[in-house]
C-alpha cells in the first residue's frame, strides 16, 4: 500500500506542476498543438457559467491529490492548497501576455475542488 501512496503522490506533484506550467504559459500550449495557434484555447465540452475545462481540470488534480493524500494527516493542508492554487493561478492571468482574467474560469477552477472535497468528506462520513 506505501509504494501505491508513493507513485500517487508522485503522480500528484507532476499533475500539478504541469498544470503550474500550462497556466502561466502566455498562450494556449494546447491550441498549438492541435491548431497551430497559441491564441485558440481546445474545448472539451461547452461552458456553462462556469468555463468546463477548468472545471474538469481541477476535478482531475483535486481527485488524485485527496487520494494521494488520504492515508495521511496533510488532507487539510492540501485542500487549502487547492483552493489557493485555484484562484492564485487564475489571477496571475491578469500579468501574463495573452492571457484573459475569466470570473467563469476562476468559478470553473474553485468548483472543480469544491466537488470532489465534498464526494471526500461524504465518502469519510
Amino acid at each position: 500500500m506505501k509504494k501505491i501512496d508513493n507513485v500517487l503522490i508522485k503522480s500528484f506533484h507532476g499533475i500539478n506542476l504541469m498544470l503550474i506550467v500550462l497556466y502561466l504559459y502566455p498562450g494556449s500550449l494546447f491550441g498549438y498543438i492541435f491548431y497551430n495557434n497559441l491564441s485558440i484555447q481546445p474545448q472539451i465540452t461547452r461552458n456553462f457559467l462556469i468555463s468546463s475545462n477548468h472545471f474538469y481540470v481541477f476535478i482531475f488534480l483535486s481527485t488524485i491529490g485527496i487520494i494521494a493524500y488520504r492515508n495521511t494527516n496533510k488532507v487539510n493542508s492540501l485542500i487549502k492548497y487547492l483552493f489557493s492554487l485555484s484562484i492564485l493561478l487564475e489571477f496571475f492571468h491578469l500579468l501574463i501576455p495573452n492571457r484573459n482574467f475569466e470570473l467563469s474560469d476562476l468559478f470553473g477552477n474553485i468548483f472543480g475542488v469544491f466537488v470532489v472535497i465534498i464526494f471526500y468528506k461524504i465518502k469519510k462520513l
